[in-house]
């Protein structure tokens, strides 16, 4: 995955506050890459209401 990319949150690994769990089905745009906890990398994605949050590789798709 790129920055730019447009992809959608299809998936939630783990418990959540309700803002995130509110993006799941939602399509935003890849803005960063960021460290996880040293095992990997996850994404900054960013959402068309300018709120952002980093998810997992695993849990998001281009589309």
């Amino acid at each position: 995955m790129e920055i730019g990319q447009k992809v959608k949150v299809y998936r939630i690994r783990d418990r959540v506050n309700r803002n995130v769990a509110g993006t799941l089905g939602k399509v935003g745009t890849i803005k960063e890459y960021r460290m996880t906890d040293g095992s990997g990398v996850g994404v900054v994605v960013q959402f068309d209401d300018r709120s952002s949050t980093w998810f997992f590789e695993d849990e998001i798709k281009p589309v």
